[in-house]
């Protein structure tokens, strides 16, 4: 396969992963970040780094809205909840894991 083949078809698996978090906006970033290690706001960061290689001008809160589908204001307010004790504390362990693997 040539690059620009894999450069679509990979563009074409990250536009269905942008929608699938648009749509399932109960899948909190906590949720994610315990479970994968990134979240949407990772993804916005991915993506503008990857626009900064290029030379492409893209503010973090233009990459917010392309990951998020609106601005992250307005998907906070409507979307996000308060992270539980429970979350927060698998996501510390988690990262206690990270930090020392023999945990």
């Amino acid at each position: 396969m040539d690059e620009k083949r894999r450069t679509e078809i990979e563009a074409g698996a990250f536009r269905r992963l942008i929608s699938h978090l648009q749509t399932h906006t109960e899948a909190q970033n906590i949720d994610l970040m315990i479970a994968a290690d990134f979240c949407r706001n990772c993804l916005a960061k991915w993506y503008k780094a990857s626009a900064d290689e290029i030379g492409e001008e893209l503010s973090y809160a233009e990459a917010l809205e392309a990951v998020y589908g609106m601005p992250y204001e307005e998907w906070k307010s409507g979307f996000q909840t308060e992270a539980t004790p429970e979350q927060m504390q698998r996501y510390q362990e988690k990262q206690q894991r990270k930090e020392n693997p023999k945990i």
